[in-house]
């Protein structure tokens, strides 16, 4: 089975479906977090503008999300990456990453940013750090705190259409 990867809004019953699943499997990986360093975007705030949402779907059902989100400063960020357990495995995250990275590129973004949890988080680093993402400092209007990973990468532009 193939998965297509599309933008999406995600304000679909599905897709907030997906989205309240992640919330939970990230209170679930770490439980000792403070709710104030829990970094979550709910599907209404990841409709706005500055927001791009991709959905990932195996024979049509929603197996897995991701999201650019652009701050002023022409960087991006990384935003409510996820793929639900059963899917894990087949490269869904990192065909997410592309599509983000392109996006990206092609507008002429600088560099993608993002946060992610701390030990409990291993699979999702190992993802990241396999596109060659490599950590970094707390960005944004993030605090640095010990319970968060932050990582870069750096973009190279997308070449001007002949």
């Amino acid at each position: 089975m193939a998965v297509e990867i599309a933008v999406e809004t995600p304000l679909q019953d599905d897709v907030r479906k997906l989205i309240a699943e992640l919330n939970g499997a990230l209170s679930a990986q770490e439980p000792e977090t403070p709710e104030e360093f829990n970094f979550r975007m709910t599907a209404d705030e990841m409709a706005g503008p500055e927001t791009t949402v991709w959905v990932a779907r195996l024979d049509g059902e929603a197996v897995g999300c991701g999201a650019l989100l652009r701050h002023a400063g022409g960087f991006g960020e990384i935003k409510r990456m996820y793929v639900r357990p059963a899917a894990q495995g087949r490269g869904v995250a990192g065909l997410m990453l592309v599509a983000i990275e392109e996006l990206a590129a092609a507008e002429g973004l600088t560099h993608l940013a993002l946060e992610t949890g701390g030990e409990g988080y291993g699979a999702a680093r190992r993802v990241y750090e396999r596109a060659g993402y490599r950590r970094s400092g707390a960005f944004a209007d993030y605090p640095d705190n010990p319970y968060s990973t932050f990582y870069r990468k750096d973009l190279t532009a997308a070449p001007a259409a002949a």
